[in-house]
């Protein structure tokens, strides 16, 4: 199987917005960290791959599944609404390798992926889990941040929503558990706000 090269691996975080503000011009926002591909170690590019040594913030989460809705491409973020007309989006993968992302994502989030708690009735999602331990004094604490990422209807793409909980409660702690459930109450009721149809049977929600 292929593998990407650091610099490659690099340079695909990079083209997806990690690393860097979205430039939205609101207080505070930060870059996250993304640490040149120079200094990687092969144990570290391994754990990167999943989540470890690399920080993000959930805006860039949720601005890097745009790529995945919008058949590759990364698409710019406003907190005023944008002028009506087409926005034009940066080209990361190829739409064949953005639709099959989006296939896995659905997946998921369905019966029998992670994330059965992100299903709407009535729609199509995708999205995935995340739940990561918590660094206290250089050392991971039994808390935790958990988060689902997701996008609905999968057949044409409206809205993006980005859930994260810090440090949940109770004895569930999982994003599919404690973050889906979230994302699925606020994408169904604005989906449903907005009007927009229906693309598969009603299920019931696990």
């Amino acid at each position: 199987a292929a593998t990407f090269s650091p610099q490659e691996m690099w340079e695909m975080f990079d083209a997806i917005g990690f690393g860097q503000t979205a430039q939205l011009g609101f207080p505070g926002e930060v870059p996250g960290r993304l640490r040149p591909w120079k200094s990687w170690r092969p144990i570290e590019q391994a754990t990167m791959s999943y989540g470890h040594g690399i920080s993000v913030s959930l805006m860039q989460l949720a601005r890097a599944y745009s790529v995945f809705a919008h058949d590759g491409e990364l698409m710019p973020l406003s907190l005023t609404r944008l002028e009506d007309g087409p926005v034009t989006g940066i080209p990361v993968f190829s739409p064949q390798t953005a639709r099959e992302v989006r296939a896995m994502l659905e997946m998921a989030a369905g019966p029998g992926g992670t994330a059965p708690k992100a299903q709407v009735p009535g729609y199509r999602v995708a999205g995935k889990t995340g739940t990561a331990h918590k660094l206290e004094g250089g050392l991971y604490a039994n808390k935790y941040l958990s988060s689902f990422v997701g996008f609905a209807p999968v057949s044409d793409p409206r809205l993006i929503v980005a859930v994260m909980l810090d440090e949940p409660s109770g004895a569930k702690y999982f994003g599919g558990d404690v973050a889906a459930p979230t994302f699925s109450a606020i994408i169904g009721a604005s989906l449903r706000t907005l009007g927009v149809p229906p693309d598969a049977p009603r299920v019931n929600v696990v």
